[in-house]
């Protein structure tokens, strides 16, 4: 070998130990450890690991799955499976793909999701907002676990607008109360959302009550003691008179008597056909379903007559006292339309304070 030749292969020796020292000094910087074969496949242009998105994914449900009923519910491992099923068939129809690699799950992909599901699905951006969140949470644990180095929802909001939360008002829920119906299967089920309005239990929370949740607080009192399956936070409510007169009337019904439970309750989709029933029977113009009973209990019930709203918060089983303040919000909107009222009608008479002494005035001179 002549000296030309070595000196030219000593160069590219001295370009390759450059890269491979570049490298490393790439790895060290990701905190990953360090190995020859790591260098080796950086070097290449080996990927270690090319994980895909769907197989994450599926590899996370499968893992909250696992754990229903140990601090995850039912409901909420259905709504990732929901999510999962949406963004497969919008990689199909965007990208005529059946997956994609984590690399390359980037801001635009997020954005035309986002446009997928207001557009192709026809749904509103709260709704939608729950399905970027679900994939939200999915690109944060690739993240910890460095299957990706950057978040790709840095920077893109994903905030719900605030919604006007429909309640019960005194009056609606006096006449709901009072209402005699034609048949027992309207009456059981009005006295089970009316239950809903006196706790603020949701629908699975009431098919959930046996005997069992019922004991004496601190106080004295009957309380109902529970974990909300939603948010597995204690929700614990001492039982207004109205909400112990339900469940005494229902102690020997035949269905509680054999299913154990506090109420006949019935399926959920034949739950909420029948409280479109009982609104046309009351005249209410106003759609019921559980949320506005679990609303009405948060407003009409409790804060419009005092209740602090840290211990609403409690009885609802909320984790943070910022979601609760949302009915405080209500509250304070029917205050001030309360008082606007007040404030037209007493504007409207010639014998104010101030019309009066323009008049004791007028008179003096």
């Amino acid at each position: 070998m002549n000296g030309e030749s070595a000196e030219e292969i000593n160069g590219f020796l001295d370009i390759v130990r450059g890269e491979l020292r570049q490298c490393y000094y790439e790895l060290r910087s990701t905190g990953k450890e360090i190995t020859a074969e790591a260098i080796k496949n950086k070097y290449l242009g080996i990927e270690e690991d090319r994980k895909s998105l769907l197989e994450v994914f599926d590899l996370h449900n499968n893992e909250i799955k696992a754990l229903i009923g140990k601090g995850i519910s039912e409901g909420t491992y259905k709504r990732y499976v929901v999510t999962l099923g949406k963004i497969k068939r919008f990689l199909k129809e965007k990208y005529k793909k059946s997956d994609i690699l984590l690399c390359d799950l980037k801001h635009k992909f997020i954005a035309d999701f986002d446009y997928f599901l207001k557009t192709t699905d026809n749904l509103d951006h709260n709704t939608c907002i729950g399905y970027l969140k679900k994939l939200k949470k999915i690109a944060n644990l690739c993240v910890k676990n460095e299957w990706i180095n950057r978040n790709p929802f840095m920077g893109y909001k994903c905030v719900a607008k605030e919604v006007e939360r429909e309640i019960l008002t005194e009056d609606e829920l006096k006449l709901l109360q009072d209402k005699t119906f034609p048949s027992k299967r309207l009456e059981q089920v009005r006295d089970i959302f009316l239950f809903s309005c006196y706790t603020g239990y949701a629908y699975a929370e009431v098919l959930a009550l046996t005997p069992d949740h019922i004991g004496v607080g601190l106080d004295g009192e009957k309380w109902i003691f529970m974990t909300r399956g939603k948010t597995d936070g204690r929700s614990n409510v001492m039982l207004l008179p109205i909400a112990l007169e339900l469940i005494e009337k229902y102690r020997n019904h035949p269905e509680c008597v054999r299913s154990g439970r506090l109420f006949p309750v019935r399926s959920n989709q034949k739950y909420n056909d029948y409280l479109k029933e009982i609104a046309a029977v009351c005249g209410i113009k106003k759609t019921l379903t559980t949320h506005i009973a679990r609303h009405t209990f948060a407003t009409t019930v409790t804060l419009a007559n005092d209740v602090p709203i840290e211990s609403v918060s409690a009885m609802l089983g909320h984790k943070s006292i910022r979601t609760t303040q949302i009915y405080a919000k209500v509250v304070q909107k029917k205050v001030s339309n309360n008082m606007k009222e007040l404030r037209d009608k007493l504007s409207g008479k010639p014998d104010s304070i101030c019309e009066k002494q323009r008049n004791s005035k007028r008179l003096s001179r």
